[in-house]
């Protein structure tokens, strides 16, 4: 494929990463501000992993098994965006943090049924040779949009003047909510452009018969995806490892960013004008590394056809754990910007080069469950650190926010370390190589 076809391809991302970067940059300051205690946050986040366990491997297998005037993957890509667009309309104005909780899981459940497809689809279209662009451009987008997305509610207040009012005590504030609005808007016209400038490749008439013939499985294929488990490929493992304490990273990050930056820099309280002010500034360091995720993406793009996507995941991880273990030692907010420029340099490989050494190794009919089982590796860290990374920090940190900083920098560190050693991918040398991702589609 040409480059402009990978963008056209590529660019719901950057929608759908209005969606994520949205909720990522707010989702802590908002069950804040709707009476939330700390302790209680983590657990609050368990849609996002728990959503991702159960309807990314549904939306794969059966994306796998349809094809329609739209496609494979496309139908399933814009349904997903249409509900999440309504979520997103709806989550600022949740009265509660409970029903917040619950718009999250609807939230959460829709934008993985719309990204899942994505990923297929790039390893569907492209061969070996193009995986590490396909994806790299793929988080230039995502990079592109969490910049933007993570920075409206600062943009807001900094840029177009609106009123900074008090927020908590049940009220969310009306940056945070014009934001939601835009960003709903924009998965939708993302998503758009996609669905209509990207064609996919038709399947073989054998393979069309077979699809054809398929009744409906009112088990929704689980047995199939269970028996898939036990027979992944040795690179997954491999690769689910490095995975693992990737994403522990990453939530750690996520969860307690912006309560460690309120607590420890801006010394704010619940009510207050500097607590809307600390929100916003955790808003833009995310809108920062987003930015640097973008920009690092066309480093990627180029150079890893030199390094290979091993070597430049081992770097730009060990970056990011330096990023993490840098942020409860840097003097004022200004300083954690230089944390948020080696994170967001991790976060653009996180987003691309797993993805590149795994399509390799994944067979071509199974292709979109596959992507879907490798997501496990990603959500169930969450969900174990959704359940646990809360009591950690209240028994031996003193409940002290700024902690999961070291703990995720601690498990960054582990997952260049676990790249080097224990994958096993290499380049296969064959610029003609059709890979398995490609082949029967």
């Amino acid at each position: 494929m040409s480059f402009w076809q990978i963008w056209n391809m590529s660019f719901g991302f950057l929608g759908i990463q209005f969606g994520w970067g949205l909720q990522m940059a707010n989702m802590s300051a908002i069950y804040s501000y709707l009476g939330a205690m700390p302790g209680q946050i983590a657990l609050l986040w368990l849609a996002a992993p728990v959503t991702g366990v159960i309807i990314q491997p549904l939306i794969g297998q059966a994306s796998d098994r349809t094809w329609t005037r739209l496609g494979r993957r496309r139908p399933y890509i814009l349904v997903g965006a249409i509900l999440a667009s309504l979520a997103l309309i709806l989550m600022p104005n949740s009265p509660t943090f409970w029903i917040a909780a619950g718009l999250l899981w609807v939230l959460d459940g829709t934008i993985n049924a719309s990204m899942q497809p994505f990923r297929a689809m790039v390893a569907d279209n492209l061969p070996e040779e193009q995986n590490s662009q396909g994806f790299a451009i793929q988080s230039l987008f995502i990079g592109l949009g969490g910049t933007i997305a993570s920075a409206l509610p600062w943009m807001m207040t900094n840029w177009f003047g609106m009123t900074q009012d008090k927020a908590g005590q049940g009220h969310i504030p009306a940056s945070v909510t014009l934001s939601f609005y835009i960003g709903a808007v924009a998965f939708i016209g993302a998503v758009l452009w996609t669905v209509f400038s990207t064609k996919e490749i038709p399947p073989e008439e054998k393979e069309l018969s077979i699809i054809r013939s398929q009744k409906f499985d009112w088990t929704l294929g689980l047995g199939d995806i269970a028996r898939l488990i036990t027979h992944l490929p040795k690179r997954m493992w491999e690769l689910g490892l490095v995975q693992f304490f990737t994403w522990i990273g990453m939530f750690c990050l996520w969860v307690y960013f912006s309560p460690a930056i309120a607590n420890n820099v801006f010394h704010a309280k619940a009510g207050t004008v500097e607590m809307e002010s600390s929100g916003a500034w955790a808003g833009f360091c995310f809108a920062m590394y987003n930015a640097v995720c973008f920009l690092f993406s066309f480093v990627l793009i180029r150079v890893t056809k030199f390094t290979g996507p091993k070597l430049m995941h081992t770097l730009c991880l060990a970056l990011g754990a330096l990023g993490m273990i840098s942020i409860p030692f840097v003097a004022g907010k200004f300083g954690l910007l230089f944390s948020m420029t080696c994170i967001g340099i991790a976060w653009s490989s996180i987003l691309s080069m797993p993805y590149a050494m795994l399509t390799p190794a994944l067979p071509p009919d199974k292709l979109g469950v596959m992507m879907g089982i490798f997501n496990l590796f990603i959500v169930i860290p969450q969900v174990i650190a959704s359940s646990l990374l809360g009591y950690v920090i209240g028994f031996f940190f003193s409940g002290n926010p700024m902690s999961a900083m070291i703990i995720g920098g601690v498990c960054f560190a582990i997952a260049s370390v676990a790249t080097v050693i224990l994958v096993t991918y290499r380049k296969s040398g064959q610029p003609g190589k059709i890979n398995a991702a490609a082949a029967g589609h």
